[in-house]
């Protein structure tokens, strides 16, 4: 059955799980099978892309001064084709190099545009990539593998960045957001000196129990992934009904027409779950300067495990910013005020700990 996305009345896309896809643009429709693969995708962003700036979202209030941004597609050493962006500032150097990991189902191309852009008129120079099987990257949409090689590709991606002669020698910080916060901490953990920093929003170092299937539930779909690995057979719940606490903002989130909405491809699950059991497990081998922010109230990732691993990683440079009653999507889905002021919290460390890296090198 065809679906047109301005008629979706699902909180989160769920385009990726219809038979048939239709988009409206230029008054023409294209039709899509699915938006399982990137053609799909990438033929779905371009109708939508000139959408996002018509939003009523504080970080779509964008001026494009001062703002030198590039898209690229590269191949890496696995052979897999990867959407990459880079957003710089127009005159002067940067402070530092942040290297942004997204969370499940995203995609650099739709909120963190706003936020590097925010970054930048810091006089930061920000680089994003979509994983395999995110966003405009290759591959079946929303599936992950195996969670480690993930990893890799991000390390490998961003190594590559550093070596550009134009950013040798600027402080480099790693930015995670939820899945992209497991991404990051890997990232870490896998290659230690590549990294000046880290800043963490709402981590998925565990998943809350909220969200957490059942004990019985994971047996089962154990016993059933090495059959089904791709197939949708993970019971969800609606993540952004969980994430977004402001409702204006909550509607928006149809609007991020590359985002994943499907319920979760079995090995997929099983990879976020051995992803956060590995990180809890190893919170203490985290020795990068750290930001962690978190909202006190999500129901998504557990605030709990983010003090956790301000307590128990061995960082002699931390800092955790709780924001009382704020949920899981504290940078998209809370008031202005609040989005504001984590931006705000987050410049001010990159900026002291820019100068301070600039100073010990």
């Amino acid at each position: 059955m065809l679906t047109v996305l301005f008629q979706l009345q699902t909180t989160i896309p769920k385009i990726a799980s219809e038979k048939k896809s239709s988009v409206i643009a230029n008054g023409n429709i294209q039709i899509y099978e699915s938006l399982d693969w990137e053609p799909a995708r990438r033929g779905v962003f371009a109708a939508f892309q000139k959408l996002r700036l018509r939003l009523n979202h504080t970080l779509f209030y964008e001026n494009d001064a001062g703002v030198k941004s590039s898209e690229t597609y590269i191949v890496n050493s696995r052979g897999v084709e990867l959407f990459t962006k880079s957003w710089l500032p127009e005159t002067g150097k940067p402070k530092a190099v942040i290297f942004f990991c997204h969370g499940y189902g995203d995609t650099v191309t739709f909120y963190f545009e706003g936020i590097a852009r925010k970054l930048v008129a810091a006089q930061y120079a920000v680089f994003g990539m979509d994983y395999e099987g995110f966003g405009l990257s290759s591959g079946l949409h929303g599936y992950i593998h195996n969670f480690d090689i993930m990893v890799d590709d991000v390390i490998e991606h961003y190594a590559s960045v550093r070596e550009q002669p134009e950013l040798k020698g600027l402080p480099c910080f790693l930015f995670g957001e939820s899945m992209g916060g497991a991404v990051a901490l890997k990232a870490h953990l896998k290659r230690p000196s590549l990294w000046d920093g880290a800043v963490l929003v709402a981590p998925m170092c565990k998943i809350a129990e909220d969200m957490y299937p059942p004990w019985l539930l994971v047996q089962i779909l154990k016993m059933l992934a090495p059959l089904f690995p791709t197939g949708k057979l993970v019971p969800d719940r609606d993540v952004a009904a969980h994430a977004f606490r402001d409702p204006e903002k909550r509607k928006q989130v149809i609007y991020n027409v590359t985002g994943y909405g499907g319920r979760p491809r079995l090995k997929t699950a099983l990879e976020l779950l051995r992803a956060t059991d590995d990180i809890e497990a190893s919170l203490h081998k985290v020795s990068l300067p750290l930001l962690i922010l978190h909202g006190a109230a999500d129901r998504v990732t557990d605030p709990s495990v983010s003090k956790a691993l301000y307590e128990q990683s061995s960082s002699s440079d931390k800092t955790l910013h709780l924001y009382e009653d704020a949920w899981h999507c504290i940078l998209e889905g809370e008031s202005d005020e609040i989005i504001h002021k984590v931006l705000k919290d987050i410049i001010s460390w990159l900026d002291s700990h820019s100068t301070q890296s600039l100073g010990n090198s």
